[in-house]
């Protein structure tokens, strides 16, 4: 324990042998039903979370899982146009109710709750992370398999949050094909470590572009260091995923439940097998 520490295991990220990282987990609404939270991570912003956590999510729903998504990113909420939902949240006395996708994914953003979408959430730490809570404690999510936590980027308030008030069963580390991987990796898997939360395995996203002509895989952004990483850290690779036209218009269309692909079969496997 540090001769400065407060007592307030809530606000601090430091991992000592008096604090119990399970002791801060908030119950869902009296009237939720949620079997596993996963969630999906990255030590930085601009690798294409939460369109990864759309995708797993779509995918997910289309094997017959009732799936979730918490937008758990507050001030860069994406995943309503992702799924294309342009309507809001409303509640009642009991609490608030998610708003579903087009195949009846349960969802939950900042956005949903804005009277413009564009906009900014201005809001302090301690603010954003109490939305976060609210998500979990307020709204009532209805017999749900599988819900998917989208982060967002870094280490902060809203992460520490999410591992001290939320029972995650595990995370999905996102990452980009850039020599920084290694970098947004070992910040991802140290901060889990701390929390004593799972890692499943890693995700490259925007991996190659595949030729039109010959199927050859084009490495845009250099030869990819994942496999060296994922070896240091001991990580089941689940997944790397191509950048195609076909993503970035269904993204562009908010019809991401439309993408077609095996690019998350190790993925779903992984992440089902979980007890």
């Amino acid at each position: 324990m540090s001769e400065n520490c407060s007592h307030d295991c809530s606000s601090c990220s430091q991992s000592c042998s008096s604090r119990d990282p399970k002791s801060f987990i908030e119950a869902p609404h009296k009237d939720s039903s949620i079997k596993k939270v996963i969630g999906v991570i990255s030590g930085k912003g601009g690798v294409g979370k939460s369109m990864i956590s759309s995708m797993l999510a779509a995918s997910f729903q289309k094997k017959g899982h009732n799936t979730a998504v918490l937008d758990a990113d507050i001030t860069g909420p994406s995943i309503p146009k992702a799924f294309g939902i342009t309507g809001r949240a409303y509640g009642d006395e009991n609490g608030i109710f998610p708003v579903l996708s087009k195949t009846g994914i349960q969802t939950m953003s900042v956005n949903l709750l804005l009277e413009n979408t564009t906009d900014p959430v201005i809001w302090r730490g301690p603010v954003i992370a109490g939305t976060v809570k609210q998500f979990w404690q307020d709204v009532i999510w209805k017999d749900v398999d599988y819900m998917f936590v989208d982060m967002p980027p870094g280490t902060g308030d809203v992460a520490l949050t999410v591992f001290q008030s939320i029972p995650v069963d595990g995370i999905v580390i996102v990452t980009s094909p850039q020599e920084l991987v290694s970098m947004i990796v070992a910040k991802a898997v140290k901060m889990a470590q701390m929390m004593n939360v799972p890692i499943i395995g890693i995700i490259e996203n925007m991996s190659y572009v595949e030729c039109p002509c010959c199927n050859e895989h084009i490495e845009v952004f250099g030869k990819s260091h994942l496999d060296e990483v994922a070896k240091e850290y001991n990580l089941p690779i689940l997944g790397r995923i191509p950048m195609t036209p076909a993503i970035a218009a269904a993204s562009d269309a908010g019809d991401v439940e439309s993408l077609e692909g095996d690019w998350f079969n190790d993925a779903i496997a992984a992440i089902e097998a979980i007890d």
